[in-house]
């Protein structure tokens, strides 16, 4: 039953007979027979049938809800027993935010170092994609905000604090300043994330807590495609510190802390929550908190 079970997880994500089978690396005919089979085991319709996939009937949708939590434990049992006769291996799935991707390698590098037969897949999504990944069990881990939006059921382990900085060319206005204002900010040519990102959600929290409101010339859902506009010299940016320092300061670019408010938001890791976590989940938690000890201590 496993297996049709993770045929009918395939179905439901990719909603097309073909394009599931195709990921099965399996023929229609013997994606469909699954599905029907499993039907019959279970005694309800899951897939409400016509000339093509036309969704989950109301037991399918529950069905889906409890074939993701088997297969998921059956996923930690297999991998327990991988590790109790190899040791770890095997690939942990990440998505993080893109402020938080510079971040990543200071995770994963340590961790391999330790446990060289596992592999790594690193995602850019938004925070409420992130949790959705989390809830679905496509992603292992996910690296977000903890503190500015619900987070539901998961394991956290807190990393470091996102301080905001105002990212300008040498020469341009404000660049000579030691601090500027959120206020005075907002009447730069700005380029920022796209309102889907939390991080520009937050942006514009702060901004409207200063009185005034952000009027991006340019936004993008790419932190190079920003930090590329601010090398020109004709735009400027809201970025954390740590993100900012990633793409290197060889040109002429000032980060400038930002005040009234002097706002900090937390980031860290986050997991499904459950017990046990696989053997890659627990281990990769155990880094993450290993990391959290590094930035509290300035390494």
């Amino acid at each position: 039953m496993i297996d049709k079970l993770e045929f009918f997880i395939a179905l439901a994500k990719e909603q097309h007979f073909g394009r599931a089978a195709d990921t099965l690396g399996i023929t229609q005919p013997t994606l469909s027979a699954a599905i029907k089979q499993l039907e019959d085991q279970l005694g309800v319709m899951l897939v409400k049938r016509g000339s093509r996939f036309q969704g989950l009937t109301p037991e399918g949708e529950q069905v889906l809800i409890w074939a993701r939590r088997i297969a998921s434990d059956t996923r930690t049992m297999r991998e327990e027993m991988r590790a109790a006769r190899h040791g770890l291996s095997g690939r942990i799935r990440i998505a993080a935010i893109p402020t938080a991707l510079a971040m990543v390698p200071r995770l994963t590098t340590p961790f391999r170092e330790k446990h060289p037969g596992v592999t790594f897949s690193v995602l850019s999504r938004t925070s409420i994609e992130v949790l959705s990944l989390l809830g679905n069990f496509d992603i292992d881990a996910g690296i977000t905000y903890l503190d500015n939006e619900p987070l539901g059921r998961v394991t956290s382990v807190p990393l470091y604090s996102e301080r905001y900085q105002l990212i300008i060319a040498t020469g341009s206005n404000l660049s000579e300043r030691s601090r500027v204002t959120w206020a005075e900010v907002s009447q730069l040519p700005l380029c920022l994330l796209t309102p889907d990102m939390q991080n520009r959600r937050i942006i514009d929290q702060h901004l409207a807590e200063a009185g005034t409101v952000a009027r991006p010339t340019l936004e993008s859902n790419s932190m190079i495609v920003l930090f590329s506009h601010i090398r020109t010299g004709k735009w400027a940016s809201i970025m954390p510190l740590n993100l900012a320092e990633t793409f290197g300061f060889a040109e002429p670019i000032r980060a400038i802390p930002i005040v009234e408010p002097d706002a900090s938001h937390l980031v860290g890791l986050v997991a499904a929550k459950r017990e046990p976590h696989t053997p890659l989940v627990a281990a990769l938690l155990d880094e993450a908190m290993a990391l959290a000890d590094d930035f509290k201590a300035g390494r």
